[in-house]
């Protein structure tokens, strides 16, 4: 560890097939060492990033990612146990993460946040034993994690995310779910259901308006629409993270919830199918350390990608 010597060491782990992530390092770097934090590559051809942090959790005082929310959702778990601080270089497509944590989408930028503002606690969400920072659904959500190839990303960015949707979006059919919480259990047919712990998902959709990362509350929100078509009206809603207002989606804030179906469905958690239902979803309060800004109220978002 750094000892008397103020700079801090920092793994350095770039997902090099995130949408930018062969971004050349070098001035990043630069950006870091002024700061007084000295960046550690991990040796050649090792890319697990939960495997990395667990090695380096003694030898370095910080962990930096670079990628988007697929590479921060297989670091999760690791990052927790480690107790290391976290900085994001937003590399991804979506990158709902850094922004619901404010972080500026330039990775030159977002280094000179991590060299220069504090760390600060957020909370986790975990499904099944499975942690996540934005969300976990099953129903549509899911299926769209099993459609959007990592080529449409690449391609299309974050209308990638909408040209899947589309192609979905007549074959979605409703479904059963058992949902427990809060001592009650109520059973509903619904297209979606999700369960955020921050902000943004899905490339750009809202869970809630005033959700926050650091919150210690989960979102629950149930789409509970008769037609496909009636998606497309709520849209600018879900944009908006203002679907809980609409009589045909049920909305809640818990810190604990279950989720039965009658036969098991995928639960997609950052875009990643991870588990399947019955899923335990549940608050994991200040569970990891962020270089983020303090939380300020987000922007009106435009209802397009």
């Amino acid at each position: 560890m750094s000892g008397a010597d103020t700079t801090r060491r920092a793994l350095l782990v770039v997902n090099k097939k995130a949408r930018n992530g062969g971004l050349d390092l070098d001035a990043v770097k630069d950006v870091l060492r002024r700061g007084g934090i000295e960046p550690v590559d991990p040796p050649p051809g090792e890319t697990d990033c939960k495997a990395l942090i667990h090695a380096h959790a003694k030898t370095c005082d910080m962990v930096i990612l670079g990628g988007g929310d697929g590479t921060l959702n297989a670091a999760a778990q690791a990052l927790a146990d480690a107790q290391l601080p976290l900085g994001i270089l937003p590399l991804g497509t979506a990158n709902d993460l850094a922004r619901s944590l404010g972080l500026p989408a330039d990775p030159l930028e977002a280094a000179e946040v991590i060299a220069t503002v504090p760390a600060r606690p957020i909370d986790l969400g975990c499904v099944n034993g499975h942690y996540f920072f934005n969300v976990a659904s099953i129903g549509f959500s899911a299926d769209l994690a099993g459609e959007l190839t990592a080529d449409l990303k690449r391609r299309l960015g974050t209308v990638g995310y909408a040209v899947a949707a589309f192609r979905l979006l007549r074959r979605a059919r409703p479904f059963t779910v058992y949902i427990e919480h809060d001592g009650t259990v109520e059973t509903v047919k619904t297209i979606q259901v999700s369960v955020g712990n921050g902000r943004h998902y899905g490339g750009g959709m809202t869970v809630e308006e005033n959700a926050t990362v650091d919150d210690g509350l989960l979102n629950f929100y149930s789409l509970e629409v008769a037609h496909w078509w009636r998606l497309l009206a709520l849209l600018p809603a879900l944009r908006r993270g203002t679907q809980g207002k609409a009589a045909d989606v049920r909305a809640f804030q818990t810190t604990e919830v279950i989720l039965r179906t009658k036969k098991p469905r995928p639960v997609n958690t950052d875009g990643e199918l991870t588990t399947y239902t019955p899923a335990h979803v549940r608050v994991l309060r200040q569970a990891v350390q962020v270089h983020a800004p303090e939380f300020q109220a987000p922007a009106r978002p435009s209802i397009f990608p």
